[in-house]
């Protein structure tokens, strides 16, 4: 990727609905070699999708949450192939430091968000966890 490539990913990251001619008049290159970039991006898995951010007073009452995860021994894929499975978990990151794991939970009520807890401690291998409501976003990109 050249610097081009990364000035096209920039332009994608705060506005993925940007039109192709759009980039193209921004970047000063034809439309052609702002939709071969961006296919081959998304050939060689540089560009993984395209999303949309929703506010969250949209959602509804949603109750998102953080859970920081410690991992016995080399357990790391076995927990995440479970964790895989749980409902409450919309996003789940590998870090480093005293957790292994941070897990961002999403569920309508507090009854939710305790059962969720309770069935993520309970898969074997998880020895210690840490959980934080998020309250609010100070800023978005």
């Amino acid at each position: 990727m050249d610097s081009l490539d990364h000035q096209i990913l920039a332009y994608l990251r705060s506005d993925a609905r940007i039109s192709a001619a759009t980039l193209a008049k921004k970047l000063n290159v034809s439309r052609g070699t702002i939709c071969n970039r961006i296919s081959r991006m998304e050939r060689n898995h540089h560009i993984l999708g395209y999303t949309v951010r929703v506010q969250a007073e949209s959602q509804g009452q949603e109750i998102a949450a953080w859970m920081s995860i410690a991992i016995e021994g080399h357990e790391t894929s076995r927990i995440v192939h479970a964790l895989s499975g749980e409902p409450a978990v919309w996003a789940l990151h590998d870090t480093n430091g005293r957790w292994d794991l941070l897990a961002e939970l999403r569920v309508t009520n507090i009854s939710q968000l305790s059962d969720a807890l309770e069935r993520i401690r309970l898969i074997k291998g998880i020895s210690a966890t840490e959980t934080s409501l998020h309250l609010k976003t100070l800023q978005l990109r």
